[in-house]
Parts: C-alpha cells; structure tokens; sequence
C-alpha cells in the first residue's frame, strides 16, 4: 500500500497532511507543476519535511492544476503495480484553486480509495471521518517547516496562499465523499459561474426548510404590495425559479432574468411553457442600459411595476444601476449585515429612491447541507422596498 497526497502546492502537503507522511510509503504528486516526490518506507519525517520543503514556491496567482485526466495520470505513474490510497484537497475549500484538485482528484481517481482533508473550513463545518491527532513532536516539526520554508507565505496578501494560524491544523481531520456529495460540496462554495450551476440546485431551495421558508415569506412580502406595485414583475437572476414559481401561481407576469446559461436552461425547462413567465438573458447592466430613442427598432425593457432584487447584491455590482432600471419600485433583500453595510449607505445618499418599508423576511438558523455533511449559519434575510421619489 501507498499513500499518495495530490496538493495545488508542495506547502499544502504538510499543512493538510502530515500525518499521512510519517509512515510508510508515500508519494506527493504537486499538481501546479506535474511533479511528483517520492518517499520510501523508513525514511525520516525530518527527512520528508527537508525534501517537501525545497518545493515551496513564491505565491502565484497562475497556479493551476491540468484536470482530472492528468491527474489520475500522475497518481498512475506514482502507484506503479501497488495499491494506492489517495488523499487530496476539499471540493469545498473555500481557496477555489484547491478546491479543484480536490474534485479533479476524485474525478480522476474514482477507481480508488479518495480521501479529502477538512483543512480550514470558514464557512462550513465539514463532518470528517478520519481524525489524526499530531503530537508534540510532529507538530514542532510542522511549525519548523512552516517557519523556514513557508516564511514568505505567512504575510501573503493573497487569501489563496496566506498561511495563518488556523491554516496550521494540530489534529488533521479527512473525509470521504461520493461522487453527487463532492459536486454538491464544490457547487456549494463556488460564485456565480459554471462551476456553481454545475449541478441542479446548488443552494438546496428545494430542499432546505431554510431556503423554503425563505422563499415562502419573500413572495409573501412581493405580494402583500400589490395594490401599489401591480401585477407586472420583474425578476433579476432567477436562477432556476424557485421564486419565480411562487409569484407566478399568485397571478404576477413575471420577467425573469438569468445570465447563466446553465441556470437559465433549467428556469425555462421549469417555467418556459407559462403564459405569465418571460425568461431572458439580461443581467443588472442590461436591465439599466437606456433604450436608444434614434432607433425605432431598439429592443427596450418595458416598463414594470417593480424590480425584484433578491439576494444578488452580493457580487460587487454598481448599486448606481439601480437608479436607471425602468421602474418605480425596487424590492432588495440580503442578509441583514450586507444590507446595513452595502445598501443603507448609498440609499441615505440617493435622490433617486425612498424607503417604503424594511422587514425581517427570516431569522439566521444552523442547517445541514449536503444531505448532512456539512452544516452552516444561515444568516437570515432582510427586505427593504424602495419607491422612486417625484424627483
């Protein structure tokens, strides 16, 4: 038998990882260069830890692992004719160039035994299988290393390649994961891109009582403002229409907006066939943009009697858009420290809006995800209407 640990980078290989070293035959297969050290049984940890060491790099944002086909390659060439156990990253590391060779790894390697360290989980509490308590004696070592090879690492701007005190475990704690679990976890920890709608239902709303509950009290407060706002909606990043459902059965005409491809497919294979539902590409920026008055054929938004902005100003967009978006009401819902922080501060300096109304949608709440896991804070929802002043 052969350990073999898939690491981005060579210092990962004892900060996650140490304790699968200090035994037997081992292999480390550094995924950012293709290289592979190889460690025979009765050699030293002092010795592996030197050896690793001479490995540890500059940050460098261009790092990148070849994918799962390359990987399983490597991970081949260093079991030979033996029996391998493969360890390797988290698909929910929350450094995303890890959190690929993490899933790339077991993609690759689904023929063998994979396992995945916890490592440092900010977001999610990881529910681990294996725990490997280092004592003193390895843990001394582990801080030499970090100190002699790693000192560039400790003050890294980068959060990806950082190496701070929690980075550093004492007990080194792993898990193993099918297949649908480790997408779920990788979906789990991506943005808005392909990689977070690499799955249905990325966030769980239709299975979490959270998000239901969530969802349930959001078009309830949509809906309870009817008589000012009317009928016409439109939604800004629909995602797959877990919302977009719930307006709809209440009789609203629905515009809902989706820039993903993947996630857009899926909102029309759920809502395409709906007379009230109109799905289309546009994101923020597209919903601003002015029509052109000196063309006739100009495709411009209609006009509609409120704009959904439902936990999507996380991202960094130009709340300055808000102001151009063809509409007199705006309903925006965040958890409640994005909104006292992001939208309170530019709605006290805007002459465009006024605030009609700020409710608690939902309270924060501890939840399993990943069919248990994992588990998070939910961190609760706040809604605040906004009305274009006569200004």
């Amino acid at each position: 038998m052969i350990d073999i640990v898939v690491v981005l980078r060579a210092e990962d290989a004892v900060l996650d990882f140490l304790s699968v070293l200090t035994g037997g035959e081992a292999a480390v297969v550094l995924a950012d260069h293709g290289r592979t050290l190889t460690f025979p049984a009765g050699q030293s940890p002092a010795e592996r830890l030197t050896r690793i060491g001479g490995e540890v790099r500059p940050a460098d944002d261009r790092a990148r692992a070849s994918g799962p086909g390359s990987l399983a390659e490597l991970v081949r060439e260093a079991a030979g004719d033996r029996e391998a156990r493969v360890w390797t990253h988290s698909p929910a590391d929350n450094r995303r160039s890890r959190g690929r060779v993490g899933r790339d790894t077991a993609i690759g390697c689904a023929d063998r035994e994979v396992r995945h360290a916890v490592g440092y989980s900010p977001y999610l509490q990881v529910v681990s299988d294996f725990d490997h308590s280092l004592d003193r004696e390895l843990i001394a070592g582990k801080l030499d290393f970090v100190n002699r090879a790693c000192e560039h690492l400790l003050t890294a701007p980068s959060p990806e390649y950082v190496v701070q005190t929690p980075r550093i475990p004492a007990t080194e704690r792993f898990f193993h994961a099918e297949a649908g679990e480790r997408e779920r976890l990788f979906a789990l920890l991506a943005s808005l891109d392909d990689e977070a709608a690499s799955i249905p239902d990325p966030w769980e709303f239709g299975s979490s009582p959270y998000e239901k509950d969530r969802l349930d009290a959001t078009a309830a407060w949509v809906l309870g403002h009817r008589a000012a706002t009317g009928e016409s909606l439109v939604e800004v990043g629909a995602c797959e229409g877990a919302l977009t459902h719930r307006l709809v059965a209440a009789g609203c005409a629905v515009h809902a907006t989706e820039p993903n491809p993947l996630f857009r497919k899926r909102l029309v294979e759920a809502v395409g066939g709906t007379e009230t539902v109109r799905v289309s590409s546009g994101d923020l920026a597209e919903l601003a943009v002015a029509p052109d008055l000196t063309d006739p054929t100009a495709d411009a938004h209609p006009r509609a009697g409120a704009h959904l902005l439902i936990e999507m100003l996380y991202y960094g967009q130009d709340l300055g858009l808000l102001d151009r978006l063809p509409t007199d009401h705006l309903f925006v819902a965040l958890e409640p420290d994005a909104m006292d922080s992001r939208v309170r501060p530019w709605l006290a300096a805007s002459a465009t809006w006024e605030e009609v109304e700020s409710v608690h949608l939902v309270p924060p709440r501890v939840e399993t995800v990943c069919g248990g896991r994992a588990y998070l804070i939910k961190r609760g929802s706040d809604g605040l209407l906004l009305r274009r002043t006569a200004g």
